[in-house]
């Protein structure tokens, strides 16, 4: 059911009580491993030892479209028992990104506000979507979002937790990125121990640089802010992977990670859907969900347009034949 101009999305009970009895786990089993012939073709072993010279040298892409949901958390590591952010507890999913890697067609990533408004079910209010992630981990998660945007049977198709230790380890490993910072950034929070400070204009930033650029917000337009600077930031890492020496260390890097994040991407997938995604010279089509202007009356929790139509998001190209 497509979220309207009511209070909240809301989403079915069936939905909702089958993705908790799931859990992170077995909705990793279900439909992370369900298929996998169908969603990457076997390994050339001819790759292994070809040199890393253009992203195909990475793996082979996958052969039809894969929709990956990335969840940032507002954790330190996703082992935490504890944030270090407001409100306290629990990690939260700090920010949402759909990213759908396509062999035929430019990589789309569809940004979703953790603050949009969701109704679950036997709760008398609303809460935020990125609260899913606290609820019932990305099982709850990816089931609210697949119903949110009109996603098929059986997506996202994968899903990849990412800790805040986790992007400054990738972009400490790529050697830093070039971002351009829109707007000087200065905040400091005592009760978290946290501060921004960014000069504006395009820079080389290093991983920490970099988490300080993607939690900043523009008090005048500050979901707005923190979608522009994702967009930015996303483009940045996928340049920085197409130079050669990273791209070489990209396997090393990728095993290096694993530890940092939660996923049910296999190395080999992560590095089918990289090399689809490197070797689109379109680049990345980036997105967002229509949203309804700021209501005091609403407090923090954002509401979809009226105007918002589905699918919220284009559905997939179909892959050409041969």
């Amino acid at each position: 059911m497509m979220a309207s101009p009511t209070p909240a999305a809301h989403l079915p009970s069936r939905r909702r009580r089958t993705a908790v009895r799931l859990g992170a786990t077995a909705f990793g089993m279900a439909i992370g491993f369900a298929g996998l012939a169908l969603l990457w073709p076997k390994t050339d072993l001819s790759l292994e030892t070809r040199p890393l010279i253009t992203p195909a040298d990475l793996a082979k892409p996958p052969a039809r479209p894969v929709t990956l949901l990335i969840i940032g958390l507002d954790g330190n590591r996703i082992t935490d028992p504890l944030n270090r952010a407001a409100p306290s507890g629990p990690a939260n999913a700090d920010a949402l990104v759909l990213v759908r890697v396509n062999p035929d067609a430019p990589t789309q990533a569809l940004s979703l506000p953790p603050e949009l408004a969701v109704a679950l079910p036997g709760q008398r209010r609303p809460v935020a979507l990125g609260r899913l992630y606290r609820l019932g981990g990305p099982a709850l998660l990816g089931d609210a979002i697949a119903e949110l945007v009109g996603l098929g049977t059986g997506q996202p198709d994968r899903y990849l937790v990412l800790s805040r230790t986790a992007l400054r380890t990738l972009v400490d490993g790529l050697g830093g990125i070039e971002a351009n910072a829109p707007r000087a950034m200065r905040y400091r929070d005592r009760a978290q121990g946290y501060s921004i400070d960014l000069q504006a204009g395009l820079q080389r930033l290093d991983g920490a640089q970099v988490e300080q650029l993607l939690r900043y917000r523009d008090p005048l337009r500050p979901q707005g802010s923190r979608s522009d600077d994702q967009q930015e930031v996303g483009r940045a890492l996928l340049r920085a992977m197409l130079q050669p020496t990273r791209l070489a260390g990209l396997p090393t890097l990728v095993t290096g990670l694993r530890r940092e994040v939660g996923t049910n991407l296999s190395q080999t997938e992560t590095l089918s859907l990289l090399a689809g995604a490197l070797s689109r010279r379109e680049g990345v089509e980036f997105s967002t969900l229509p949203l309804s202007p700021v209501r005091p009356s609403h407090g923090s929790l954002r509401q979809l347009s009226p105007a918002a139509t589905p699918p919220l998001w284009p559905p997939a190209q179909p892959v050409a034949a041969p």
